[in-house]
């Protein structure tokens, strides 16, 4: 059974165990983490990428050793910063909320699956699959140093996989897809008094993104349009522009940093080649360097995974919110793998990287309650 005064100590301690990223330096918590379940009969393994930063997985077996549900909290949180009213690594409790950095994000979530595994134990439950446990490194920096190495050697190979790491028990089924790209237009230098003379690469730069903010995003032919209803519409941002040497000299270069959101049904390519014949239109010579490329995500509300969590929520008096996510999260990386997964967690929304992160601590022991309910129902 659940224990709500335990669950929200645990909290407490994994908040006081700083985990901040920057640096990166998991250390601490991870053996933390490796000695709980250690207490439960539970071995576990550290996996480290980079010395320093471990990623801790472990087995909680079940009764089919063939079939296999990951679920999956990171170690690291951002870095505090400064102005908090509340010790940011301390976990207060005021007002029907626990304070502290990770709260919300993730410790909040973590500390909850590490409690339901306990009820488990001490009530003897077994369930039908294994259960695997990965709390993850670099989460907070793009997951380089952890879910992703974890899922590419091979270590984590799971059937299905539920990432803890959302707010107000919203399940996630849908994500847009991201593109980070620098855009370096190069034009003809000359004296800022016959500018005729030469070639301005800011002004190529200013009609270009013109053109870029109006870009109608498109869905690939015979694409269906699934998961669109669950996200705004497709988004570009630009996010950094820099240029020229001297207020009296034509600029001779631009660089342009762009951050493109797609949905579901649309291809980055084609982003891409569409992005090119504009800026053609506009500059002699260029260069486009891609700095990251994230494939959007959709699974159906049909999948068990859903199913489940959807009547494990009701099951605990919850409601969950079938949602998708306008930022990147690392339900992306699965597909790459065809693994299906969703996210949901119990923190609160709008608080993760905000001074004075909290999260409800009713939601902390509903969202535990209502984990170990799915993972007492769910079925493959």
């Amino acid at each position: 059974m659940i224990n709500q005064k335990r669950l929200i100590a645990l909290t407490g301690k994994l908040i006081g165990i700083n985990s901040e990223n920057p640096p990166g330096d998991e250390i601490r918590i991870a053996r933390f983490v490796t000695g709980y379940l250690e207490g439960l009969g539970i071995k576990s393994k550290i996996y480290e990428f980079k010395k320093g930063r471990p990623n801790v997985v472990a087995v909680f077996k079940g009764r089919d050793k063939k079939r296999s549900l990951l679920a999956t909290p990171h170690l690291d949180t951002v870095p505090a910063g400064k102005n908090w009213k509340f010790p940011p690594f301390r976990g207060i409790v005021s007002g029907g909320k626990m304070y502290g950095l990770g709260t919300t994000d993730c410790k909040g979530n973590l500390a909850c699956l590490m409690e339901v595994i306990k009820s488990l134990v001490e009530d003897r439950i077994q369930l039908d699959y294994n259960l695997l446990f990965a709390a993850t490194a670099d989460e907070e920096s793009g997951s380089g140093l952890g879910l992703i190495p974890l899922l590419d050697k091979g270590i984590l190979k799971p059937d299905a996989a539920l990432v803890l790491d959302a707010d107000d028990f919203e399940v996630i089924v849908a994500q847009k897809g991201l593109m980070h790209l620098k855009l370096i237009i190069a034009g003809k230098r000359a004296h800022g008094a016959y500018p005729w003379l030469g070639r301005n690469a800011i002004d190529a730069a200013v009609r270009i993104l013109g053109e870029i903010k109006a870009y109608r995003f498109r869905y690939e032919p015979g694409v269906q349009k699934q998961g669109s209803a669950y996200l705004r519409p497709a988004t570009v941002n630009i996010g950094t522009m820099r240029g020229g040497d001297k207020v009296n000299v034509v600029a001779d270069w631009c660089e342009c940093e762009l951050d493109f959101r797609y949905l579901p049904g649309m291809n980055a390519q084609r982003i891409l080649k569409d992005l090119r014949a504009i800026t053609k239109k506009h500059a002699r010579k260029f260069t486009v360097e891609i700095e990251g490329i994230q494939n959007p995500y959709y699974i159906g509300e049909e999948h068990p995974l859903v199913v489940f969590l959807k009547q494990a929520a009701r099951a605990t008096g919850v409601r969950a919110r079938i949602k998708g996510s306008e930022g990147a999260t690392v339900i992306t990386f699965f597909q790459h793998k065809n693994i299906p997964a969703v996210a949901t967690g119990f923190g609160c929304g709008g608080c993760a990287h905000t001074v004075d992160e909290y999260a409800k601590v009713d939601n902390l022991y509903k969202g535990a309650r209502m984990l170990e309910e799915f993972l007492k129902i769910y079925k493959f």
